[in-house]
């Protein structure tokens, strides 16, 4: 069972309903027996890292999703909520995050060509790094669905994919037992599908 954690912060019913299509029993929640219950999490997230990360430690998840990740529980962070996985953001600030993966989330626009629009919005090919079981039988260039104004960086050694936007974008990263998708793979068709049914076999 794929728990979702819901902290105030996410696009819940997509994720519920991907889940659903594939077959995956799911339960969506806050409470912290059915979050410890659950054989692999997610963690969703769009809006603000700061209140995102603000609403994990207020209703006390914070340290719950660390711990449950460290006992080597998989966990997905996806979108917001991959970038809630990485040491820290500097999106209007500097703020800390869960600290699960080395390396910084930071704006696109030092990585993209002048005059494109900000927030990337749309759909993008996927070009693989570091090998990934998410991507089992996902080909090469595959397009998946991308909102985000900031992206990390810093984290070379766990890049599973990029993408290309007038520059090269973090698409994709994962840590032994940890997995953040900057994309939206419950927004991304057959192809997202795929990838949160390999993620259910983690």
């Amino acid at each position: 069972m794929t728990g979702i954690i819901d902290y105030g912060v996410g696009n819940l019913f997509s994720l519920r309903s991907s889940l659903a299509a594939i077959g995956e029993e799911c339960v969506v929640s806050g409470d912290a027996r059915e979050i410890r219950s659950a054989d692999r999490l997610i963690l969703p997230g769009v809006g603000a890292f700061e209140d995102a990360a603000k609403k994990l430690r207020d209703t006390g998840l914070f340290d719950l999703v660390i711990e449950e990740a460290r006992a080597g529980k998989p966990l997905m962070g996806i979108c917001l909520g991959m970038q809630l996985l990485f040491e820290k953001s500097l999106e209007y600030g500097e703020h800390a995050g869960l600290g699960l993966i080395p390396g910084t989330v930071v704006p696109i626009a030092e990585y993209i060509a002048p005059g494109l629009k900000i927030p990337h919005i749309g759909w993008n090919a996927l070009s693989f790094r570091h090998g990934s079981q998410i991507y089992s039988g996902v080909p090469e260039g595959s397009h998946v669905y991308f909102v985000h104004s900031y992206h990390a960086a810093g984290c070379d050694g766990f890049i599973t994919a990029v993408t290309e936007y007038g520059g090269t974008l973090t698409a994709s990263v994962q840590r032994e037992n940890v997995v953040g998708c900057q994309f939206h793979p419950e927004k991304s068709g057959p192809v997202g599908l795929a990838i949160l049914r390999n993620f259910t076999k983690m």
